[in-house]
């Protein structure tokens, strides 16, 4: 639940610049309130933060153990999860606006609402990531994760479907998406912190984190821009074929016999 926590945080934070476009500032002031946000980040941890009580040694990264984390199956399986649910989800929050727009223009409504909407669609997320820590802490997470990812999968394979149609019918199929895309976030790093061995398990949370970034990297950068709307809609929902690999990653790790180290032998 505090990992659910804290990724809600970051998603909610990831969603800010939207609101700020959507209340009627351009680039000029969604800069400015970023920056204003990360300084007032600073000074809160600074200020405010400090080392908890429950403070575990620290884990550090090793290229000598790569090995052992990849010839751990709880951890390879964990890490196969989160490399569906990135590459979802990156390509998702990297593309909803331009989704958003292209489909107001083909029915007609009109993009004004665009921005504001994006930050809803994402921002739910937050909460999303929260309940999902709590479900997660008291029926297991690969029952959560795995469910998550059933649902946003087949939230982006029905994207073509919706688009062009009535924000009313667009807009609460993106919301479905925003809170499941990214609730089953913080369990893939609470999964190999718990699968792990104390000895690498700052290389494996170091590796899987790596990677599911990386793999982002085409979804930022090769989809079909906004002007070709088809093969937008179409890419955004090849995303769902993504979950469908983490889901049986989970299906696999709830049968495992690594089930019995996750959410106190919950699975």
């Amino acid at each position: 639940m505090a990992l659910g926590v804290l990724v809600g945080a970051l998603t909610v934070g990831s969603a800010g610049p939207h609101l700020i476009r959507g209340v009627g500032f351009g680039w000029e002031g969604v800069i400015a309130g970023a920056s204003v946000s990360a300084v007032a980040g600073t000074l809160i941890l600074g200020l405010f933060v400090g080392d908890g009580p429950f403070e575990t040694a620290p884990a550090r990264f090793s290229w000598g153990q790569i090995g052992s984390v990849v010839r751990n199956e709880g951890v390879r399986l964990s890490t196969y999860g989160y490399l569906g649910h990135m590459w979802e989800l990156y390509a998702m929050w990297t593309w909803t606006a331009a989704f958003l727009a292209a489909s107001a223009t083909a029915s007609g409504s009109g993009d004004g609402w665009v921005p504001s909407a994006t930050f809803g669609v994402i921002a739910i997320g937050g909460g999303g990531a929260w309940i999902a820590g709590v479900l997660a802490d008291r029926s297991g997470r690969t029952l959560v994760t795995g469910g998550s990812m059933a649902v946003s999968g087949t939230c982006a394979l029905v994207t073509p479907l919706v688009f062009g149609l009535s924000p009313w019918v667009v807009v609460p199929v993106f919301l479905i998406w925003g809170v499941t895309v990214v609730s089953d976030s913080a369990q893939f790093s609470a999964m190999v912190t718990e699968t792990a061995e104390d000895s690498y398990r700052g290389t494996a949370l170091t590796l899987q984190t790596a990677i599911g970034f990386l793999l982002t990297l085409g979804d930022d950068t090769g989809r079909p821009g906004s002007g070709r709307s088809v093969g937008m809609a179409l890419g955004i929902s090849a995303a769902g074929t993504r979950a469908c690999g983490g889901v049986l990653a989970m299906a696999r790790l709830r049968q495992s016999v690594h089930a019995v180290k996750l959410a106190g032998g919950l699975g």
